[in-house]
């Protein structure tokens, strides 16, 4: 070999060098953290950071997932970027992406960003996407039986057919695709002091810091759950839980039977869905 060609690799060798210490540093991509103060215009904040009269700005909200989306790299599809998704086979629109503060105030900690990607009643089944902000939980709550549907309003959206339905409760499995998450029960022994920043925050609508004790909160089982290919199951039909996103926050697919929101039940008086 040559010294020209000695010189030739020895250079290849160090870009090769320079190239992978870059790649190590850009792949390390900034974790935003959020206050409540980012997502709500006008009002007062309490010591709790919770806001009473303003408005919440849901455009913002839904900036603040798409930015986490994109660090996790996940698709920001289209139809993410407004409220909408259309049918296919008729063009008619229905609910898509949405971010909530379930009229609270707290929406840093009681809060959540989602997609119901299919949710059809007749053959019951129903997929959805869950977005959590780093340290967000969603609402607990639990899901019951509902009131059957009536053939005069219940329409297949895909075929036309109307129908009549029982309502069964929503049963229900998660699969963690990005980030982690801690998953809160009433079923299983209570552990929440063994997770003392989940436990930190929780929302004051939840759990009462200065007292150390809960206000409303009954999921007192806490778990961790990774990206790790391994699906949740609910527990037991009916029971109480919710997520909180780790300290990256989490995309979580959710696997069920149908759900209709007027099913739902919460912990906290007052919520809007």
């Amino acid at each position: 070999m040559n010294m020209k060609t000695i010189a030739g690799a020895a250079a290849a060798v160090a870009v090769a060098g320079m190239m992978a210490g870059c790649c190590q540093d850009c792949g390390k991509k900034e974790v935003k953290m959020y206050t409540n103060k980012d997502f709500y215009v006008g009002g007062t904040f309490d010591e709790n950071g919770i806001n009473t009269g303003g408005k919440f700005d849901g455009a913002k909200a839904s900036e603040a997932y798409f930015e986490m989306m994109r660090r996790f790299n996940y698709p920001v599809y289209p139809a993410l970027q407004n409220d909408k998704l259309t049918n296919p086979k008729d063009g008619t629109q229905y609910l898509g992406f949405w971010a909530i503060d379930f009229a609270k105030g707290d929406f840093m900690k009681y809060g959540m960003g989602g997609v119901i990607w299919v949710d059809e009643i007749k053959e019951e089944y129903f997929g959805h996407d869950i977005y959590l902000l780093p340290l967000q939980a969603l609402p607990e709550h639990c899901h019951k039986a509902g009131n059957p549907v009536d053939a005069s309003v219940a329409t297949d959206r895909w075929t036309g057919e109307k129908f009549s339905k029982n309502i069964p409760p929503k049963m229900e499995s998660w699969l963690v695709r990005h980030g982690w998450v801690y998953s809160f029960s009433e079923v299983g022994e209570p552990n929440l002091d063994q997770f003392p920043e989940a436990k930190k925050m929780l929302s004051e609508h939840l759990f009462d810091h200065k007292a150390n004790k809960p206000t409303n909160l009954k999921s007192l089982h806490v778990e961790k759950w990774t990206a790790d290919g391994v699906a949740h199951k609910l527990p037991k039909v009916g029971s109480w839980h919710f997520m909180m996103g780790g300290t990256e926050g989490a995309i979580v697919s959710e696997f069920a039977n149908f759900h209709d929101s007027k099913c739902n039940r919460f912990s906290v008086p007052g919520v809007q869905f």
